[in-house]
């Protein structure tokens, strides 16, 4: 009795020194709280803040009302991109983001892990450093230009202007009939999507590779020696050393582009599909240059493409908990 009277006592005055406690610790490490407050002031007014404007897609938004004193509509604008007026256009967008996220996870996933495999083997610390600034450039080059690039490599032959290069090698080859270079491959439909992974993969494909390269250089070349003692090629080291060694990074890298299967980005489309009304329109409209088109273009219909990227986001949501669940189960890696 007199051992819990006491427990129960020191309990009490743990209690009442809580927050005295906190305050201490806070003040302890001051330098590290302001190092953070940047940090908050980013996120409360970048990322919080505008949460407010998700009431506009349940709203008949009127800028000169504004969001607290627009009518309420309630599920109005939701049901006419599910079911309504919008639905094919909304649905061919949605198809479109899949699509060419899809491809991208296909094709683009894969290759930052390539690259850093054999940036691994570069044993020359000099040469890989070089190598590795020219696949990082990309990266830093604006969207803008890349876009302009892309448009000027695969130009239509037009009066005193030839061909772009890369259309007229594709001519020559035979891999396009000349009647498509003519028509010009930036604004055909067929090769749209094609043609923005390729890009997309060599803009970014190189910056990717940090990570991956990162985690392989992290594994302990013992493991590689005991590999070699047991005689094991470089493939089968490879698969049995490397892989298993960063395996929990690419669940996680893997989980996080599955979350952005949805999220393509609209500034690179609206580049390549000009205002809306270049013939590659119909593979290339994703959800987000729809919300823009509709939001701020003829149309001015804020609420409903408030509505649409709500809901592209709540799927998007759906695709990382699901795909959560699936690594934790499969695996012992996951993000929560």
């Amino acid at each position: 009795m007199e051992l819990e009277r006491v427990s129960e006592e020191e309990l009490e005055q743990i209690e009442k020194n809580h927050w005295w406690t906190q305050l201490k610790r806070i003040a302890k490490d001051w330098r590290l709280y302001v190092m953070f407050l940047p940090l908050a002031f980013v996120f409360v007014c970048w990322k919080y803040l505008p949460l407010s404007g998700l009431l506009i897609g349940f709203e008949n938004y009127s800028a000169a009302a504004g969001v607290t004193t627009s009518r309420l509509v309630g599920l109005e604008w939701f049901q006419r991109l599910i079911f309504g007026d919008m639905s094919a256009d909304f649905w061919s967008a949605f198809r479109n983001t899949f699509v060419i996220s899809f491809y991208g996870l296909v094709f683009g996933f894969p290759f930052p892990i390539i690259l850093a495999l054999l940036f691994s083997e570069i044993k020359n610390n000099y040469y890989r450093s070089v190598v590795q600034i020219f696949c990082y450039l990309p990266k830093f080059v604006s969207i803008v230009v890349i876009t302009t690039i892309t448009i000027c490599m695969l130009r239509p032959a037009t009066g005193n202007s030839g061909a772009g290069p890369l259309a007229a090698f594709f001519d020559t080859i035979g891999f396009i009939k000349a009647s498509d270079v003519a028509e010009g491959i930036a604004r055909d439909p067929e090769y749209f999507r094609a043609m923005y992974q390729i890009t997309g993969i060599w803009e970014t494909g190189g910056y990717s590779s940090i990570v991956y390269f990162a985690a392989i250089i992290g594994i302990s070349p013992t493991s590689y020696e005991a590999a070699r003692i047991d005689g094991a090629n470089k493939m089968a080291q490879i698969k049995y050393v490397t892989f298993p060694g960063i395996a929990s990074t690419l669940t996680i890298m893997l989980i996080l582009e599955i979350g952005h299967l949805l999220t393509v980005g609209y500034e690179k489309v609206l580049l390549l599909t000009g205002n809306g009304s270049a013939p590659n329109l119909a593979t290339g409209e994703v959800v987000t240059s729809f919300v823009y088109r509709i939001s701020l273009g003829a149309q001015n219909l804020e609420s409903l493409g408030a509505a649409a990227d709500l809901l592209n986001a709540i799927i998007a949501m759906l695709l990382v908990l699901g795909s959560n669940q699936i690594a934790r189960r499969v695996s012992s890696t996951s993000l929560y």
